[in-house]
């Protein structure tokens, strides 16, 4: 049985979180995070959450505070241990499974509900250890979670409420199958709460199949509506970034404006760049006490500071009005990710601005990002250029001008002593020669040209080519291995793995391309067949196969890989999930760094 439910967009008197049904812990927590007041799908939620004891479906886009809708109950009423598993919250991607244990963390100020997280690409045994040691919840992914439970380290027979978030996210990135067996494992008499922002068809058999009756609660009309936000990406060299966001800044009338980094260390270095340049700017990230974050965030909403660059941990829960601006400083690692952090602008009816620094050779990811950002935003991201030094420099003239008349005209009347220093300085010169010079003195630092650096021209097509760079030589091969930034390795370690491994010199292992969480490289023909048949048949050893871009890439004379074969034919978000189901299927024989060490240390 199905029970619609529906928070009409009409005038109503305003609900705080106290309201709520929340105890005086959980709200002090929220105190303490800066919250004022819950958002719509949290007043839908929460009640119902605490108060009753239906499965529900909440339909929520990114960004509307949909983890505080389920976070907030959940650790009220888990606060006492049982010694069991409770809660099991599914994510898509590793980075949102990691944001979601870490705000769960954040809403209580005990020790208990503890949360754990397990994603791959991490180190099991590390994963392992935690859940022995006690979680009241786990966050994590599918399919690592399907891993622990083979593995009978993940028990779901006693939980008390299961949670699907991002339930679209999961059926795109082709996880249905893990969920149902994952469901299939779990208590039947939890709680099953499910988080998406559509209803496909998909969603609704899941809910048929093991949910039994629920309700689908959303906030009427909200999800058909295009964000209002105007979205662009510039092509620019990760060394020319601080530059393009200066000009960004300075082109924009009144910049209010969030600027997204990955990491703390980057927050901080474009943050002190801004400050030496004469803008004022201020960090937020992970490692600023709780007292100096929220200095900082009151002369942010204050607009002293007028420019706030954080990353995305830090800044879940801020809800700061009318940022004229949101900049994607780093390119996120996901849609969910992407509209969670320009959701931030174009509230309230008004428009506003994401701008996304897109680095040459992040070309591949942009693809697989635009295709979800169309979906989940019902907008598109679309290129355009980063303004010139002239354009910058004509738009802070003329808005210069138009407020220095407008300055003028407002000044009623004029003190004595101005009028001697005006007729003292025209006695001699003439007085348009004067007041040009004076106009010279005051605002010649602001709009001089040598405030600005030169950006040199991105070719998209070049640089793509010469960061793929995949060009073969004759008698070579372009292989995936799944070994990257993450896992520890650079482009020497790749070397010296495979080089030690297929006995080959360093310099044979050609062309490498380290991503986050893969790398690309050129072998010769015989070396890449071996380590394609080594990954195959050795549970220890990284998942590899034929880079399915390059054109003319084979093994030579035999047949390819019915996967490979697949992969060159798809679409790039298709490439990117048949990619991902592949690294989960190999997920409990793949460790990555641990395990590439652990074979190297067995063929010694």
């Amino acid at each position: 049985m199905m029970t619609s439910i529906f928070m009409e967009n009409e005038e109503t008197p305003v609900i705080g979180f106290k309201d709520l049904g929340l105890d005086k812990i959980t709200l002090s927590a929220i105190e303490k995070k800066g919250f004022k007041v819950p958002s719509p799908i949290q007043i839908l939620a929460i009640p119902r959450l605490l108060g009753g004891d239906a499965n529900v479906i909440a339909r929520a886009r990114t960004g509307t505070g949909k983890t505080a809708a389920f976070g907030l109950p959940l650790v009220q009423s888990l606060r006492e241990r049982n010694g069991r598993l409770r809660a099991l919250i599914l994510e898509p991607t590793r980075e949102l499974a990691v944001q979601t244990a870490k705000e769960m963390q954040s809403f209580t100020e005990e020790t208990i509900p503890h949360t754990t997280v397990v994603y791959g690409g991490a180190s099991m045994g590390e994963q392992i250890r935690e859940l022995k040691r006690g979680a009241d919840i786990v966050t994590g992914t599918p399919g690592r979670v399907k891993d622990l439970i083979d593995r009978g380290v993940l028990d779901l027979t006693h939980i008390e409420y299961f949670i699907l978030d991002e339930g679209d996210e999961m059926l795109d990135m082709g996880f249905i199958e893990d969920i149902e067996e994952i469901f299939s494992k779990a208590n039947p008499q939890s709680r099953v709460l499910l988080f998406s922002a559509t209803m496909p068809p998909e969603i609704l058999k899941i809910a048929q199949k093991f949910m039994g009756e629920y309700e689908i609660v959303e906030e009427e009309g909200v999800l058909e509506e295009p964000l209002l936000i105007d979205q662009k990406y510039w092509m620019v060299r990760e060394s020319d970034k601080i530059e393009a966001l200066v000009r960004l800044i300075d082109i924009s009338p009144d910049f209010y404006g969030l600027v997204f980094t990955q990491t703390k260390n980057d927050a901080d270095t474009v943050s002190k760049l801004l400050d030496e340049k004469g803008y004022e700017a201020a960090a937020l990230h992970g490692d600023i006490p709780q007292g100096q974050r929220e200095k900082v965030l009151a002369r942010f909403r204050a607009k002293k500071t007028r420019i706030l660059v954080a990353t995305d941990v830090a800044a879940r829960g801020i809800d700061i009005t009318g940022l004229s601006h949101v900049v994607n400083y780093s390119l996120p690692f996901d849609a969910s990710t992407y509209v969670h952090r320009i959701g931030r602008t174009g509230r309230a009816g008004k428009a506003g601005m994401a701008v996304t620094f897109v680095n040459p050779r992040e070309k591949r990811k942009l693809r697989f990002l635009q295709s979800g950002v169309a979906k989940a935003s019902k907008g598109d991201l679309v290129q355009d250029t980063v303004p010139e030094i002239d354009e910058v420099l004509e738009e802070k003239k003329v808005r210069l001008f138009t407020q220095l008349k407008k300055d003028i005209n407002s000044e009623k009347s004029l003190d004595e002593y101005y009028i001697k220093m005006a007729e003292e300085l025209t006695a001699e010169e003439k007085p348009v020669e004067i007041l040009s010079k004076v106009l010279s003195v005051m605002y010649g630092n602001t709009i001089n040209a040598s405030h600005y650096n030169k950006i040199k021209p991105v070719s998209e097509e070049k640089d793509e080519r010469k960061s793929r760079d995949v060009r073969l030589k004759p008698n070579q091969t372009r292989l995936y291995i799944q070994l990257g930034k993450r896992d520890g390795f650079n482009a020497k370690k790749i070397a010296d793995f495979l080089s030690s491994m297929l006995h080959i010199p360093n310099h044979q292992v050609d062309k490498i391309d380290v991503s986050s969480n893969f790398s690309l490289v050129n072998l010769p023909k015989e070396a890449a067949k071996k380590v394609i048949s080594i990954s195959k048949k050795d549970k220890n050893f990284p998942h590899v196969h034929l880079d399915s871009k390059v054109e003319n890439n084979s093994l030579g004379g035999g047949r390819r890989n019915n996967d490979d074969k697949k992969l060159r034919g798809k679409s790039a978000s298709d490439r990117r999930r048949s990619s991902e189901k592949s690294s989960r299927t190999q997920s409990a024989k793949t460790q990555k760094s641990g395990k590439a060490d652990l074979y190297k240390k067995k063929k010694k």
